[in-house]
């Protein structure tokens, strides 16, 4: 069927208190929302995070180099489409904003497709809909919160009220010595039955100091292993991911920034054990899959960032899926879900997180939410 209209909004949504990282502040986040219409009256929608002050971009991005190449085609051309547009935006895209907001515009029309073959998207790519293992996602440095140990140990008691054994938490915001304490009492509140993984967000400047601060962290752990060291390095440092994960003992993830199959095959060929894609970076479903695809021919585990209401379809439809990360709404940092229905959230247990079973993505957004974070341009 012809695609006749796509609608395009940028929000930003604060999140609850002023929260830092290994290297940046985070006061907002910017969504790009998406709904694709056909001739028929049906419709999909989909997202991406914009970042903290790109919503904007990302919608004139898609209204003004995107929306052209794919108004008057037929929904189900769903890669040629992909590559005619990657192909229309050479010049201005490849990387960056412009491929955010082809994933959204992609996620779109896998909804649109599942949604009217009257399916979950988890059953319409081939997967099961049973429920997945998860992760309980945070850990980062929020000043007024006590002590950053009491902080992190609170946070760990809250995840595992909430059912989650499995955990993450961020490293590389303070000194070495002050981080290891944290991963030392996250480590020992969590005790014998869960995982701890840590999240530096790009932190060490050269693989010698990233290995110095593992090697901390470890030491810290005791005799329990890390779960997995992530983004360590710059994105860029493909080199020094490889070398890290030759040479130290915790499992190095990296890619929830790197963009497209082309980005990910070098990562691929280092035999990174762990990667990070993004459905909403790297180029959306289509672009998900095909990296997804390739990392399991090479043995190679998928732990997707971000987005569960999104990952958990996918992972499901692969047989390399290692765990979803999920942020709990009361925390306030991953804050996607306050633009939805509350019927339409992302349901959990048991450490595990359930695949809708409405058709499509199986999310509705709440117009009066959307209408209070519009940006307006």
């Amino acid at each position: 069927m012809t695609i006749t209209a796509i609608r395009t909004r940028a929000v930003a949504v604060p999140v609850d208190q002023p929260t830092r990282m290994s290297n940046r502040e985070l006061n907002v986040r910017h969504y790009l929302l998406v709904e694709v219409t056909t001739a028929d009256g049906h419709s999909g929608v989909g997202y991406a995070y914009a970042g903290t002050g790109a919503g904007l971009l990302a919608k004139l991005a898609l209204d003004d180099l995107l929306a052209p190449v794919y108004l008057g085609a037929d929904e189900n051309d769903v890669a040629g489409l992909w590559e005619r547009a990657y192909q229309e935006t050479l010049l201005e895209g490849r990387r960056g904003t412009v491929i955010r907001a082809l994933s959204a515009l992609d996620i779109a029309l896998w909804d649109l497709r599942a949604a009217r073959a009257g399916l979950p998207l988890a059953s319409f790519l081939g997967g099961s809909t049973d429920p997945l293992p998860a992760y309980a996602s945070g850990g980062y440095y929020r000043p007024g919160e006590g002590s950053w140990t009491e902080a992190v140990v609170r946070e760990i008691e809250f995840n595992a009220a909430q059912g989650f054994t499995d955990h993450k938490i961020k490293v590389g915001g303070l000194s070495i010595p002050e981080d290891a304490r944290r991963v030392a009492a996250a480590v020992e509140t969590i005790g014998d039955t869960g995982r701890l993984a840590l999240d530096a967000n790009n932190a060490y400047r050269s693989a010698a100091e990233a290995r110095t601060a593992i090697q901390a962290f470890e030491r810290a752990a005791g005799d329990r292993p890390l779960w997995w060291f992530e983004e360590p390095l710059s994105p860029e440092s493909i080199a020094g991911h490889a070398e890290l994960s030759r040479t130290i003992r915790t499992p190095v993830a990296t890619g929830e920034i790197h963009q497209t199959r082309w980005e990910f095959r070098p990562l691929i060929e280092a035999s990174i054990p762990i990667l990070q894609c993004d459905a909403g970076v790297a180029g959306g479903v289509t672009e998900w899959l095909r990296i997804a695809s390739t990392a399991a021919t090479f043995g190679l585990h998928m732990a997707p960032h971000w987005h569960h209401n999104l990952h958990v379809h996918l992972c499901a439809a692969i047989p390399n899926a290692l765990v979803v990360e999920y942020f709990a709404a009361e925390k306030g940092i991953y804050n996607f879900e306050r633009l939805l229905t509350p019927e339409s959230r992302l349901h959990y247990s048991g450490n595990q997180l359930h695949i809708p079973d409405r058709p499509g993505l199986g999310i509705t957004f709440d117009p009066e939410m959307v209408t209070k974070y519009e940006l307006m341009g």
